[in-house]
């Protein structure tokens, strides 16, 4: 043992009778083996080639040793493997797998170092930025009209909010009354096909701690329905938004645009007198029964800002849980779909709820509320980063049906396919990877990267 490796051994004695050494000189290896499955979902998606472009490098290109694309390949393929922090590049940028992925000769040059990747996180302008969410939802749709050949019957828009809290002196994260902490308030948005179980995250859009929910929905409709209408003319589209949304400029602007929308609607004085005769039945069906009760039905009904009168869906509910008072629960629904009012209510609006799944994804496993950056547009370059690395997995999981991870989490995902130790060795004629006999997914890893091949 050199003397060198002396402070890097370890000693774990009673693991067996013969002397247990642990020796951290594994230069040529690498513990995201499973990098290799992202890289060939971005071949399919073309993602991050697109992104590069939608930037404009103001550097003096005679002195670039990072590429654009390779500086946003190392970021976004670290955000998946789950390197949420800048901090991390410091340690990976010598990576092999790291660099094969980035573009990069296993052997060769390293990636660039945490200076650099905070640069260029605080580089991006608004232009920039503006750009860059184009690319990735231009990629996103393009993709899946390539998958459907343009045909889909039903395309289904969600919207919705998160807090994202902050600790420090971000630009506008102020104090919000309603979450009770000073935060950012991000836009989130998916589309779903048909009756698919997968939704496809499109925008992640950073706004100030203090934003009311309607604030950039419009201006992101806009941004997506040419392109959707481009790439699926004969497609119905659908909207579903909770009640934060239902500010009348919304429902005007859905409705010139031909959208079926189901909203959710605030109570008022006028509602709950409509809803009143529903809702004593259902306390006397639920002090009958001792269970919850509800029934559902609709009425007409015009706010002082509506121009016409639209159609509210009422759901009479009285709620009983063990050991406390029953309570009652009436909720409404503004919306144009011709459905009958609890198909309209429960198989349509309230499966709008699995879009939380998708953003405890991106807050719990890839982290998009890592804003600690200083400037506002550095956090929000960090959340257009993170939704690349999402959509990366998740070309990743389409492509792992007849797996037993066909419905798993993005966390999920790494856990069992991307975080695998890899060998690596480079010479002239190839690169050689390989992966550990015992890997224990090494079937599913196998049937997901031969899906993966273009």
């Amino acid at each position: 043992m050199k003397d060198s490796d002396t402070t890097q051994c370890l000693l774990f004695g009673g693991l067996s009778k013969k002397r247990v050494e642990v020796r951290l000189t594994g230069d040529a290896t690498s513990s995201d083996g499973g990098a290799l499955l992202l890289r060939k979902a971005d071949q399919r998606l073309g993602l991050i080639e697109a992104m590069a472009e939608a930037v404009a490098d103001q550097r003096d290109q005679s002195r670039v040793k990072h590429e654009m694309a390779v500086l946003i390949s190392q970021r976004v393929y670290g955000l998946a493997c789950g390197y949420e922090d800048a901090n991390d590049a410091a340690k990976l940028s010598s990576d092999p797998l790291m660099k094969l992925v980035s573009g990069r000769d296993p052997e060769g040059r390293d990636l660039a170092s945490q200076p650099s990747i905070s640069r260029f996180e605080n580089s991006l302008s608004r232009k920039d930025l503006y750009r860059l969410g184009t690319a990735i939802l231009s990629r996103l749709i393009e993709n899946q009209r390539q998958r459907r050949s343009s045909r889909a019957e039903r395309i289904t828009i969600d919207l919705d909010q998160t807090d994202d809290e902050v600790h420090g002196e971000q630009q506008l994260s102020l104090f919000n009354g309603h979450y009770g902490n000073h935060c950012f308030i991000p836009l989130l948005g998916a589309i779903t096909f048909n009756a698919e179980p997968e939704q496809f995250p499109f925008v992640a859009l950073l706004r100030p701690g203090n934003a009311p929910d309607k604030k950039g929905a419009i201006a992101v409709l806009k941004r997506l329905l040419p392109l959707v209408r481009k790439a699926f003319p004969r497609t119905t589209i659908y909207i579903r938004l909770d009640a934060g949304f239902c500010a009348p400029e919304i429902l005007n602007y859905v409705e010139r645009e031909r959208l079926f929308y189901a909203i959710g609607f605030g109570k008022n004085p006028v509602l709950k007198r409509a809803s009143a005769s529903l809702m004593r039945r259902m306390r006397r069906a639920s002090k009958k029964s001792g269970n919850t009760e509800r029934s559902f039905s609709s009425t007409r009904y015009v706010a002082r800002s509506w121009p016409h009168e639209r159609t509210v869906v009422i759901k009479a509910e009285v709620t009983r849980v063990k050991d406390r008072d029953p309570r009652d629960n009436p909720r409404f629904v503004v919306t144009n779909i011709p459905l009958p009012p609890q198909a309209l209510y429960d198989d349509f609006y309230c499966p709008r709820g699995e879009f939380e799944n998708r953003i405890k994804e991106l807050k719990l496993d890839l982290r998009i509320d890592r804003t600690s950056c200083t400037k506002f547009l550095a956090n929000q370059t960090r959340l257009l980063l993170t939704l690349a690395a999402y959509l990366l997995l998740q070309e990743v999981r389409v492509k792992a049906r007849g797996t037993t991870l066909v419905r798993a989490t993005v966390g999920q995902l790494r856990l069992k396919l991307i975080k695998v130790a890899a060998r690596v060795t480079s010479s002239i004629r190839r690169i050689l990877i390989e992966l550990p006999r015992a890997y224990p997914f090494q079937s599913d890893w196998l049937r997901i990267a031969t899906a993966l091949r273009i």
